[in-house]
């Protein structure tokens, strides 16, 4: 398949490389034409716990000469809206549209975007770090899930397929929304806490102060997800979001690389979703709320820190 992979960050330098030594036709997109430069010179190199690998992933700045049979969005949420209006000037119909990242709002983007029919949403548990352009560490693995599925002979079975052959188990669903909520919660749980406190992952749980206050952020997402009649994909969520830490506990959640680079965060696509939504349909949600404050708080604050 020909695939376009929107961003160059970890996630999409994980997939542009795993779908490149599969055999795909894959091209990454940049904005930033100096970067571009970089991964068409030196690639992309991959470490972690797939093992250490390399791959020639051409890389482009604008309209690629010919039309993708699938187009995967690997930004930030807080830049999706700018990626879409962009690619909606070129892209053909025929285009599959897939998106994998983290938050709400992502899909009505793309489906408003490019219409219904041509998006496809999802979720993914691969875990993976920046270490620098075009290098990245794969710190860990786990299921992706896309859908709608339709019948067998839909693309989506085919780009399915392609991820699989690539070495990311994958299987698709007709409802990918409980399965988006059931991310954002973990989302929730996790990493604006590791923003602020610079943790990894794993010791979330471990410390008094920060497992209470996680607890409290998913029963709150939990509360509004309930109020909404979405289906969690899983029975006990706040022993989910623990297990998640346990099983990525040498992460750095993609809050805290974001904070770490000084960059803007995802926090209202993630908290800041849930204290919407909550006011929206009144439910309570204080803990959200203080960590949408302090993450907040950190961006707007980056030039201003006290440093070593």
């Amino acid at each position: 398949m020909n695939f376009l992979v929107v961003g160059p960050g970890a996630m999409g330098c994980l997939f542009s490389s795993r779908l490149k030594k599969a055999g795909h036709d894959v091209t990454l997109l940049d904005y930033k034409r100096e970067r571009a430069d970089l991964i068409n010179d030196k690639g992309i190199t991959v470490e972690g716990v797939t093992g250490e690998y390399h791959a020639a992933v051409p890389t482009v700045t604008g309209k690629i000469s010919r039309t993708p049979d699938v187009v995967l969005v690997c930004v930030k949420s807080n830049q999706t809206h700018t990626v879409c209006e962009g690619l909606k000037t070129w892209l053909g119909r025929k285009a599959r549209v897939v998106t994998l990242q983290n938050g709400l709002g992502n899909l009505e983007i793309m489906e408003k975007a490019f219409g219904k029919d041509q998006v496809l949403g999802g979720v993914t548990a691969q875990g993976a770090t920046l270490l620098e352009p075009g290098h990245i560490r794969h710190a860990g693995q786990g299921e992706t899930i896309i859908g709608p599925q339709g019948p067998p002979e839909d693309p989506v079975a085919k780009i399915a397929s392609a991820f699989n052959k690539a070495g990311f188990e994958t299987r698709t669903v007709d409802n990918v929304n409980d399965l988006i909520w059931g991310k954002l919660i973990i989302n929730v749980g996790i990493n604006a806490l590791t923003a602020i406190t610079r943790l990894k992952n794993g010791r979330l749980p471990e410390i008094e102060g920060t497992r209470t206050v996680m607890d409290q952020a998913v029963k709150e997402a939990v509360a509004v997800a309930c109020k909404k009649g979405i289906e969690l994909p899983y029975p006990h969520p706040i022993g989910r979001v623990h297990e998640v830490c346990r099983a990525t506990a040498g992460n750095i959640a993609s809050m805290l690389q974001d904070v770490l680079k000084e960059k803007p965060t995802e926090i209202q696509q993630i908290n800041g979703v849930v204290v919407r939504l909550g006011a929206r349909l009144n439910v309570p949600t204080p803990a959200n709320e203080i960590l949408v404050d302090l993450v907040k708080t950190l961006e707007e604050s980056y030039e201003k820190r006290i440093r070593s």
